[in-house]
């Protein structure tokens, strides 16, 4: 029989809780309904810490550190909704909507964008940065999905649920910074990927309007996450 860690307690905002020291803030402060964004984790994947909004403040800590990757410890206190991290975290909603062409009015995932909610959770009303109107290459040679890198946040969902869980491992990434974007294998056209099995698994992971199927109309397109805690789960038992 498996032990489980030992027990934490520590205080979030103020308030008494107690965790295993296995689990991450994140995951603490889910269990006891405290709010902290991300765009790139979501259950089932692996953590990457890319998107770097659910970043916290810790008393004694001379950094922000990332409520994803920070494990309990004891006597811990943690801050997640101070005026600075709202500063932060809006930045970079801010930074993200002006790299890439997030106009909701003609998107299909308008109203199912995590994205679009985040600005709107975190009060991001107009955007201070100009607008870089990117021309990226959009993809639509495969016969059901489109892929728009306009509209990608490089959150890598797709990339781990292809490898983690479909197990193609079909999608990467290339290029740093600015010149960093999706590929299908080694950057061949979606179309011609030997290895996609066209599952769409993907496409339901996907938190904007970069991965979606053809023929949606603007605000048409939902995403199903449900499936990927029940693979997960499964995969799992059976080691």
């Amino acid at each position: 029989m498996a032990v489980r860690s030992r027990i934490k307690t520590l205080k979030i905002d103020g308030r008494d809780v107690s965790a295993h020291e296995d689990e991450t803030i994140l995951q603490i402060a889910e269990e006891n309904g405290i709010f902290i964004p991300t765009l790139c984790r979501i259950e089932g994947l692996s953590l990457i810490g890319a998107c770097r909004l659910c970043l916290i403040e810790v008393k004694g800590w001379n950094r922000l550190v990332p409520a994803c990757h920070t494990h309990a410890e004891e006597g811990m206190e943690v801050f997640t909704d101070t005026e600075r991290l709202r500063n932060y975290r809006r930045m970079i909603i801010e930074l993200l909507f002006s790299e890439g062409n997030h106009v909701c009015a003609v998107c299909v995932s308008n109203g199912n964008c995590e994205l679009q909610y985040l600005a709107q959770r975190l009060g991001m009303d107009h955007v201070r940065f100009p607008n870089m109107q990117p021309v990226r290459k959009v993809d639509m040679t495969h016969e059901r999905f489109v892929l728009d890198r306009n509209r990608c946040v490089l959150c890598a969902r797709c990339i781990r649920v292809c490898d983690e869980i479909e197990g193609a491992h079909t999608w990467d990434m290339r290029g740093r910074g600015i010149d960093a974007r999706v590929i299908t294998d080694l950057d061949i056209p979606w179309g011609d990927s030997e290895t996609c099995t066209s599952c769409g698994k993907c496409v339901n992971v996907c938190p904007v309007g970069a991965i979606v199927e053809k023929g949606r109309a603007v605000g048409e397109m939902t995403k199903r996450k449900d499936f990927l805690v029940y693979l997960s789960k499964m995969r799992e038992a059976k080691k």
